[in-house]
Order: C-alpha cells, then structure tokens, then sequence
C-alpha cells in the first residue's frame, strides 16, 4: 500500500505549485477555469525510490465567502482522515491569517504527521518572517520556494522519514484483486452485499495492517478473488457525505491497491464529473476497467437500441479509452451480478495476455505496410519488427522503427487499435513504445 501525501492550506499559498514540483508536472496551469478536469489534484511522485501519491486539496473548493471557510475545514478533516501525511501550506509574504489559524486548530488535534510549509521563502530575509508561525503550534516551519524548488528537498527527505512502514498483508499474487468504485449512491455497497448474499461464511477476512482491512477473499460461483474494500463501505464518515471529492480521495487506495476496478454508474443519472475523475484515476494506475451501469431495473424501457444508445455514449465519454466490458445490471435484484464478476475475470486474465513474437510480427507487419507511419519532411518511417516486453503490469509492446520521434500519437492509436481488433485485451491498457532499431 503506498502512502498518501495530502497538501492543505488556504487558496492562493502555492499549493498547486507546490504540487506540480512534487509530481514533477505543469498539470496544473494554475489559474484554469473553473471545472475543467479536476484530475490535476492527484499524482504520482517518488522520492529516493520511494513512491507515494500526492494530492492536492486546494484545487475543490467553491469559491465563494459564505461557504468558503467550510470548505476548508471539511477539506482539512478529509485529508486527516485519508492521507498518511498532510503537508500543511502557509506564505510568508502574507503571514499568520485567521484561515491558517483555523485550520491549524484542526490539525493539532490528528495524530497524523503534519509538515508546516512556508511557502515563497525566495530570499534569505523572508526566513526571518517564517518564524511568526511557530505560532501555530506545529514545530518549525520548512521553508521553501515552490516556484524556484529551493528547499524542496529537504522538504522530501523528512516528508519520507514520516511514511509509514509496511507490513506485507498475506496476499496470494495469482488472485486477482478487485475494487469496486464509483460515485456515493451508485450502488457499490449493494454490488457488494449481492456478491457476497447473506452467506458469510465463504469470507475470509485478512488482517490488515491498516486501520481499513484492504483485502476480503471471496470463493463463490467457481470464482475465486480478493475484493479491495474501501472504508467507505464500511463506515460513514465525519465528513458530510455531499463532498464533490469525497469519493475520489476515498477511491485512490482502493484503486491503487487492485487489478481490476469495477466501476459503477447510476442508470438514472448518466455519467457526470465526478465519474470521470474516478475513471482517470483507474487510468493514471494503469488499472484493468469493468463498467457497470447499476439500477438498469429503474430504466423504463430496456430495449436494445436504448442499451446501445446508453453505451456509445459511455464509451464517448471515456474516449480515447473505449475497449472494456459494459454491463447493465441491478445491484438490486441481482440481474447479472455473475455476468460483472466474469468481465472482471476475463479482464484481469487479459492484462496478462502474452502474445508470441512471430504471431505479432505476422499479423501486424503487413498491416503496417499496408498503412505506414505518414513521412515527415520527406523521410520515410518504416517500422521492421514488433516484440512484447516481458514481466510487466499490463501488455507492452515495443515497435522497432528508423525514426522513432516522428512517430505521432495518432498512429500510435492506430496499431493499438488494431492489436485490439486482433487479440482480446478488452478492458486493459496497453503501452505502445517506439524505440530505435
């Protein structure tokens, strides 16, 4: 299980910057309008071989007075609960302001390892005015500059030194782990609860070392796997469950730690925002995907032309990743629940497909001479031989070409889709690399 870094603080103190340093990205251009993808709050980030996932609360919050500072607060007790270690942001130009000393009181009071960070130390002067927030209460200040990187690092080497250490939970690799995610109200509790009947003697818990035991075993219609619980399932939280972002944050563990995630959608309501969050999530880990549209039993009509309405639209909506299993089902009555557990077995089988070189060569080279990468400024771009990687966590292929770079995204998406009309990698991502022969 990796650790999960979360950055507070009051809007306009560098928390996107300091962001986009950690994870290394310019993801978040940091005056965007407003709703535009929000997926910009959540990276990846390793530091001396050390990985955790970063993110950034700041990027949710309506931006009006009245409702302003409780959105902090909700976000700041969001973070308590979920993050491992919250890195809390404070500016030195502006100094100690009320919103800083509210949420202050609120992260006294965790046990969580909390970092004070005074961000826009840029000279040495200004380290004289980072004092004033010893007032605070958190320790000493580290100062920084998120704009220029200077005394990031120390930042990292101490933010490491708080991570947890592991213990290994008794996991048997072969089996695949799934989780079921989605929006608050889809029905993941309902999926779960049909998957598992009143029978609870097929259920054998793992301890967990965390305080959310991740992993339950199932034995049941001749499947056999893990399901990757999240807390939310089990308990109802402090925070008001009407947070925008509650789900996704609540989602990240979960993801991260399965193969598969089923995702569910409300028939009713149609893919929105927040969905497609949790579904860039599923895709930045690189997760196998199982789309379940629940309460099919409330849509009037049911006919096929709605069905196939109902899924062009869906893949539309999750383009250019449109090649996994969509399943209408009713978490409720139980109408097709074995079907969503087969798609999940299918698709963690297909994450592992392993194609033989010859067999890859033959089908695709022809192809590739047929439809050619198009020349760029007069050179021609051939591509000789195709070779899958060993050992990695989805199917990777390697294309050996002359000019590798004038090699462009769309052609890419061409031989992926064309490797997909030719094997079953339903469901799973797939990397395509160009290298130099």
């Amino acid at each position: 299980m990796g650790n999960l870094v979360a950055i507070v603080g009051r809007p306009n103190v560098g928390k996107s910057t300091l962001f986009n340093r950690l994870t290394r990205t310019r993801q978040a251009i940091v005056n965007e309008e407003a709703g535009t993808t929000r997926d910009r709050q959540y990276g990846k980030s390793d530091w001396v071989g050390q990985e955790f996932s970063v993110v950034d609360t700041g990027g949710w919050v309506v931006n009006s007075d009245d409702i302003f500072e409780e959105e902090i607060r909700k976000q700041v007790m969001l973070a308590v609960d979920e993050a491992d270690v919250i890195l809390f942001v404070v500016d030195v130009v502006n100094g100690v302001t009320d919103l800083d000393q509210e949420v202050a009181d609120i992260l006294r009071r965790t046990r969580k390892p909390v970092m004070l960070v005074a961000n826009k130390t840029d000279n040495f002067d200004l380290q004289y005015g980072a004092a004033e927030f010893y007032a605070l209460g958190l320790g000493d200040p580290y100062c920084i500059s998120a704009m220029s990187g200077s005394g990031t690092g120390e930042l990292l080497d101490a933010l490491v030194g708080k991570f947890r250490k592991e213990a290994d939970e008794l996991v048997d690799d072969d089996i695949p782990r799934m989780a079921v995610v989605g929006r608050p109200n889809a029905g993941k509790s309902s999926l779960i609860n049909a998957f598992i009947g009143e029978d609870r003697n097929i259920v054998t818990e793992i301890a967990g070392t965390t305080r959310d035991s991740i992993y339950t075993r199932y034995n049941k219609f001749g499947f056999d796997f893990y399901l990757v619980d999240t807390a939310g399932i089990r308990k109802k939280n402090k925070v008001s469950e009407d947070l925008e972002y509650y789900s996704v944050i609540r989602s990240i563990r979960a993801i991260e730690n399965s193969d598969v995630c089923i995702l569910m959608l409300d028939a009713t309501r149609g893919i929105e925002s927040q969905d497609l969050n949790i579904f860039s999530l599923i895709q930045k880990n690189q997760k196998g995907l199982v789309v379940v549209v629940n309460k099919w039993d409330l849509v009037e009509e049911k006919t096929s032309k709605v069905m196939n309405h109902f899924e062009a639209a869906i893949r539309d909506r999750l383009a250019p990743f449109t090649d996994f299993p969509i399943i209408f089902a009713s978490a409720l009555t139980k109408q097709r629940i074995l079907k969503v557990l087969e798609a999940a077995n299918t698709v963690y089988k297909n994450r592992h497909t392993r194609i033989p070189t010859a067999k890859l060569n033959e089908e695709m080279l022809p192809l590739i001479e047929a439809y050619p990468p198009p020349s760029v400024k007069g050179k021609y771009i051939k591509i000789k031989y195709v070779t899958q990687l060993p050992n990695t966590r989805v199917p990777s292929f390697v294309f050996f070409a002359n000019l590798p770079q004038y090699i462009k995204e769309p052609y890419r998406r061409f031989l992926e889709n064309k490797m997909r009309e030719k094997w079953n990698l339903s469901g799973t991502p797939v990397n395509i690399f160009i290298r130099q022969k």
